[in-house]
């Protein structure tokens, strides 16, 4: 793998923090990032934004099956050698696979933290974030992550990132538990935001999991004096994300 940067910038040591998305369900990480990136006005270098100390990367296509790991190994390679201290990943996770539904608060988020070994993080739980009960480091699933991680030289099963049947088996296949996982073999510190939701318009969902890596990092979004509610400025992409409207025409109806 191989990352180039734009002629004449550098990445700069104060952006310590990196938010990046992971692909998911929905594409509410990638729209969140879209949402940060353009509120804080990051400038294009791997979009960095320094008056806020974040640094920002985006993704938008698939990874080739059966080379996730591959690809987590590389990039934690590349963001530790960057000296980036925390991680933060923002992923979607499926509405079906919900298990405690409750939506008298609104959209719940979720957290799994590389801080203490059973994935919590005190900091998390103060903002009232629910740790990803499925989780569970002594599952085989994510011990099998956690020894590719480390560097044990055992061959990735190619079925492995592809999800699974079993509810206990489709965490650790997705995008974000390798992220996590590589992320934490080096040392860094890794905050997860997940949000379940199903195929659709996500885009309020996307204003939630920002807002959320906003209150983790410490940022008030009315400050990005942005033109939408609560001081966010909408990406341009986004008035074609989900295709151009449609025509506008009259119908005409004979009835004989």
């Amino acid at each position: 793998m191989e990352f180039v940067l734009e002629e004449g910038k550098d990445l700069r040591g104060e952006c310590s923090t990196l938010i990046l998305p992971a692909l998911s369900i929905g594409n509410v990480g990638q729209l969140a990032v879209d949402l940060l990136v353009a509120s804080t006005r990051a400038e294009r270098v791997a979009y960095e934004s320094s008056s806020n100390g974040l640094a920002f990367v985006q993704q938008r296509g698939p990874i080739l099956k059966g080379r996730m790991i591959d690809f987590a190994k590389n990039f934690a390679d590349f963001i530790a050698a960057s000296g980036k201290k925390h991680v933060v990943v923002l992923s979607s996770l499926d509405f079906s696979r919900w298990q405690k539904v409750d939506m008298s608060s609104g959209l719940q988020m979720y957290y799994l933290s590389s801080v203490n070994a059973d994935g919590t993080d005190e900091a998390c739980q103060r903002l009232g974030w629910k740790r990803l009960e499925e989780y569970n480091p002594a599952h085989k699933k994510w011990e099998y992550l956690s020894t590719l991680a480390e560097g044990n030289p055992q061959r990735e099963d190619s079925s492995f990132c592809e999800g699974g049947d079993k509810d206990e088996d489709y965490y650790p296949s997705l995008p974000f538990a390798s992220l996590f996982s590589c992320l934490k073999a080096k040392g860094l510190k890794v905050t997860c935001l997940l949000c379940y939701c199903s195929e659709g318009d996500n885009m309020s969902d996307a204003f939630q999991l920002a807002e959320a890596a906003c209150k983790l990092v410490g940022l008030n979004p009315r400050n990005f004096n942005g033109n939408a509610d609560g001081g966010w400025v909408i990406p341009f992409s986004w008035q074609t994300v989900y295709g151009p409207p449609p025509d506008i025409c009259s119908a005409i109806v004979f009835v004989r």
